[in-house]
């Protein structure tokens, strides 16, 4: 009986933290070669999460019935059918129905700013990008989760292939490869990121979703050796026709064609950087940096 006693005191204590948190809940999304509860990675972060805010929900999102199948969805399943499984997922959580912020990690960014775009409800309230590549990338120097000759193939595939049709339909890193000597064909026959960045034809609902986020928070790491280029973490990208200059995003025409430029005169557009290679970030830095916008109201 005391046992019962204690547990019932416990668990009144666990929701009264739980529910006493003014941090809205918060949904993970994590980048190629990883899954959704890594101990050593997404695992860690959320309960470094949970434990800042409070006791806030945390969601990390795992694409699949299992581990394996949300690893190989970092590679193999088109960003498209794992949108539409996320949307889903996210709809049906009574505990998202008034609104949630969301963290993407490298590739997960470009992913959960697609919901941001095609699922209103229920409502993205603060999207943080951490790594993401939302011009997508020309170059594939460093993939440290799989093996050296695995890398040196998916490079070469992705140069030589990569707007292939069976390509695109197979290979994720192909949907968001765009190649800057090659601009028509990465507009024409890229199956996701040309698509969400509205640059085959504009699509209206993609800038008012996009202008329903109360801030958009895009993190660069500023020694980042496998995002080429590292400036796609804030919308920068090659000028066209060469792959050596940087074109910022206030002179990219996914600037207006995203309603980027609104979110950015209202202040609601957020540039950070952080020292550092792909992904490798302090503790400290998260907390300083990342929380707070996690709990502002």
């Amino acid at each position: 009986m005391t046992l019962i006693k204690n547990c019932i005191i416990l668990l009144f204590c666990y929701y009264t933290v739980a529910e006493s948190t003014d941090a809205l809940p918060v949904v993970l999304w994590h980048g190629m070669g990883d899954t959704c509860c890594f101990p050593f990675s997404l695992g860690s972060i959320k309960k470094l999460i949970e434990t800042e805010t409070n006791g806030t929900y945390v969601l990390s999102l795992k694409i699949g019935g299992n581990m394996v199948m949300d690893y190989e969805s970092g590679f193999f399943i088109h960003p498209d059918y794992q949108v539409r499984y996320v949307c889903d997922q996210l709809a049906k959580d009574e505990r998202l129905i008034n609104g949630y912020n969301a963290i993407g990690f490298s590739q997960g960014g470009q992913f959960l700013r697609a919901v941001a775009q095609r699922c209103s409800t229920p409502p993205m309230k603060t999207l943080i990008s951490i790594g993401g590549q939302h011009q997508g990338v020309f170059g594939l120097p460093s993939c440290p989760s799989l093996s050296n000759s695995a890398c040196e193939h998916l490079r070469k595939l992705l140069h030589r292939e990569a707007y292939k049709e069976w390509v695109q339909r197979n290979l994720v890193q192909a949907t968001y490869w765009h190649d800057p000597l090659n601009e028509e064909e990465y507009r024409q026959k890229s199956s996701f990121l040309s698509n969400i960045n509205n640059e085959v034809f504009i699509n209206q609902t993609y800038i008012d979703n996009l202008n329903k986020l109360e801030k958009f928070v895009m993190v660069l790491f500023l020694n980042d050796t496998i995002v080429q280029p590292k400036e796609s973490q804030w919308f920068g990208f090659y000028t066209p026709g060469q792959d050596e200059e940087i074109r910022p995003l206030n002179q990219s025409p996914v600037y207006e064609d995203l309603g980027l430029n609104q979110l950015d005169s209202d202040g609601r557009l957020v540039y950070l950087s952080v020292e550092g290679d792909h992904l490798q970030m302090t503790s400290k830095w998260f907390i300083e940096n990342i929380i707070p916008l996690l709990t502002e109201n």
